[in-house]
């Protein structure tokens, strides 16, 4: 299955961005901590052309620490550097700014050297639809700048936003590619909200994510949703829908004359999973 997805608006940034690469000093590449592969645009070295980057991973309070941890020395290389943050709380927000400038230190010095006054550098923030750059930006600008929601494509424009006295910010609208050749990377996006609900069948959505968590964290969904038992046997489809039957039954998601409504079940598990109900939980390794 491969999943096709790419709005007008979106080719549209994505040509924006190419544009005012000219004027960018370093790349703020925002990845959701819980899927950083996923949620890296396979275009984004293409597209950055070298640039200097810093790989951020948001939503860090959501995620597995130790699988973070993982996920942080395998990002990291010569060119890249790599932070885990939090942008609602503010966590490790203040390390943001020096770490783009160490990496544009070599910049800093060659300028000094030809009697150059270094002027602010000039940031880029990218990354996918949800995954987090508003909410980044207002707490970075220490006031509202650019709009926030809880569902993807809200930016719709690119604006330049001061950042104290050391960093000029482009903001730009969350890109996504044209398509999901791997149907698990269309699921982890969709578990975390990155991609509109009706873009995939959330059932499926729900299906991939509950064998996911029974593999990987079983005591945590067994705890939320009061399951005293788990199949051992995930190979066949119909026990994972008996788990979900089970949550659905235990949280309410019922139809008339008492069968279990699926279609809403799923939507409280991965509610459940979005907001952290379910406990820290990290949906790829490195």
């Amino acid at each position: 299955m491969t999943i096709q997805w790419f709005p007008g608006h979106m080719a549209k940034a994505r040509r924006q961005m190419e544009e005012k690469l000219g004027l960018i000093d370093i790349v703020i590449e925002l990845l959701d901590a819980r899927i950083p592969y996923s949620s890296r645009n396979p275009m984004i070295d293409a597209l950055l052309k070298g640039k200097p980057r810093l790989v951020v991973l948001n939503k860090s309070d959501l995620a597995d620490p130790a699988v973070t941890k993982d996920w942080t020395d395998f990002l990291k290389s010569d060119h890249t550097g790599v932070l885990a943050i939090e942008s609602v709380s503010g966590k490790n927000l203040a390390e943001i700014v020096p770490a783009c400038k160490a990496k544009l230190l070599h910049k800093t010095k060659a300028q000094l050297a030809k009697g150059i006054n270094p002027r602010n550098f000039r940031a880029l923030i990218a990354g996918i639809p949800n995954v987090g750059k508003s909410t980044l930006i207002n707490r970075l600008a220490g006031r509202s700048v650019a709009a926030t929601g809880d569902r993807p494509g809200v930016t719709k424009a690119q604006q330049w936003i001061k950042i104290g006295g050391e960093m000029d910010l482009l903001d730009t609208p969350g890109i996504l590619w044209p398509k999901f050749a791997d149907p698990a990377v269309g699921y982890r996006l969709a578990a975390t909200g990155a991609i509109k609900e009706e873009i995939l069948n959330l059932e499926d959505v729900a299906f991939f994510t509950v064998r996911y968590l029974l593999e990987r964290y079983p005591k945590l969904l067994a705890a939320r949703y009061s399951l005293d038992a788990l199949p051992t046997e995930l190979t066949r489809p119909e026990s994972i829908v008996a788990v979900m039957e089970e949550i659905g039954k235990k949280r309410g998601c019922l139809r008339s004359g008492g069968a279990i409504d699926l279609a809403k079940a799923a939507k409280t598990i991965l509610k459940d999973l979005q907001t952290g109900k379910i406990g820290r939980i990290s949906l790829e390794t490195p």
